[in-house]
């Protein structure tokens, strides 16, 4: 067999004083992974590796025999998990960087440069790690975004039970507010076994539904032809297989909700709390469990109610103040904060960036729902709406509503005392 041909790889210049001497620049693929090390280092100062497990740990090794102690990697997908897991637990630390800082480099497009280019911007300290919560909080944040998929997923089927009902012109789903209460699913699933009299699917209702018995029975009255009662089947088994699946989650997310240390006293035992229930497990108190955790009740938050807090905690953890330095951080972070700049005594203003962070989408839900507020908020973004309207008004209530969650303590304090106080 002839000899496989080894890889020549360009070297760069550097003119930029070194500060990380012994940082390495990963490119991440989804087959393929390529790493490059100081020049120094290895006669091989770029190498490729497969990406199954058992080349990450020889990667992994390789850099640890280049004495390599901090690696910058881009976040592309989530194929950077199981490699930035590996380093991580050999002790080394790892950048994960923003793909949009380091792209806008002229030249050639390769992985090899990549690798490279990373390597060079980490040596000379020009990249900023993004930000990646503890561990504990990592396998909670792991489960809400699938738990999101599956509400969505589940929301599609009750779209397709609506367009079977208008195919048989059944008019149920105008009258009452949720096809998927109460009254819905009860009579859903009596046409579905069989029953087409208006007359006895309108005995169905529930006492708490607003439209009349006779408007119900008038919704009902239609074309029940066998292959839309068959979709509606479907969908309706479809819809009731996503909500088993929804609960399941939500016991996992539960189980380690309940085994996060107390904020207060990290030693202290986790405690079982059986009060209002606020989610599928009718035992489970989610709102004790997060102000045990936060160590104060961030439900007082004016807009803010427990599944929010929750979103919150399952992406940023719980101490925010060592995490971020300021609250102008926090609002960068956020994309809350002006992009503008100042050149030649005149204002730049910057692009507007699009986000897809799940805590500003929290934020942002937060400062609309204040619009009936009594609370100091509430007066804020009523006061915004009507000299720059919703939009502005939106973000800048809800870059307002930062410093509760760097330094709770203080700011719930005063909404303690006085619901409408300036804080």
């Amino acid at each position: 067999m002839a000899k496989a041909k080894k890889r020549k790889y360009r070297k760069l210049d550097r003119n930029l004083p070194v500060m990380r001497p012994n940082a390495a620049g990963i490119d991440i693929g989804a087959t393929e992974i390529f790493v490059a090390v100081p020049a120094d280092r290895d006669a091989e100062s770029v190498r490729s590796f497969p990406a199954f497990t058992q080349d990450l740990h020889e990667l992994a090794d390789w850099l640890q025999r280049c004495h390599v102690d901090t690696v910058a990697m881009e976040s592309t997908g989530v194929y950077w998990i199981p490699l930035f897991q590996i380093l991580e637990a050999r002790a080394i630390e790892v950048h994960l960087v923003n793909a949009q800082h380091v792209h806008h480099v002229p030249g050639r497009k390769s992985d090899v440069m990549d690798c490279q280019w990373l390597q060079y911007l980490h040596s000379v300290g020009l990249l900023r790690a993004s930000f990646r919560p503890e561990q504990a909080v990592c396998e909670i944040l792991a489960l809400m975004p699938h738990r999101e998929n599956l509400v969505q997923m589940a929301c599609v089927h009750v779209q397709h039970m609506h367009k079977s009902l208008d195919q048989m012109n059944l008019q149920i789903h105008h009258v009452i507010s949720d096809i998927t209460g109460v009254t819905g699913l009860a009579i859903v699933d009596a046409i579905v076994a069989g029953e087409t009299n208006p007359e006895e699917l309108a005995k169905l209702r529930n006492h708490r539904i607003k439209a009349s018995l006779e408007t119900v029975r008038k919704s009902l009255v239609g074309d029940y032809r066998p292959e839309h009662i068959f979709t509606l089947k479907q969908s309706l088994t479809a819809y009731r297989y996503y909500q088993q699946l929804i609960a399941d989650c939500d016991r996992e997310i539960q189980e380690r909700i309940e085994r996060f240390q107390n904020h207060a006293d990290p030693s202290a035992p986790a405690e079982s709390c059986n009060k209002s229930p606020l989610t599928t497990d009718s035992t489970f108190d989610l709102r004790t469990h997060l102000e045990r955790i936060f160590g104060v009740d961030l439900t007082r938050v004016p807009g803010f109610d427990v599944l929010r807090i929750q979103t919150v905690f399952s992406e940023l953890g719980v101490d925010l103040s060592g995490k971020f330095s300021t609250e102008d951080a926090f609002s960068s972070w956020l994309n809350l904060s002006p992009k503008d700049g100042f050149s030649a005594g005149r204002r730049i203003r910057g692009p507007k960036i699009k986000t897809k962070n799940r805590v500003t989408q929290v934020f942002r839900m937060a400062a609309q729902s204040l619009h009936n507020s009594q609370s100091y908020l509430g007066h804020y973004y009523r006061s915004q709406r009507a000299r720059h309207g919703a939009p502005k008004a939106i973000k800048n209530t809800a870059h307002k509503t930062r410093p509760y969650f760097l330094s709770p303590g203080d700011h719930l304090s005063a909404v303690r005392r006085n619901p409408v106080c300036k804080t």
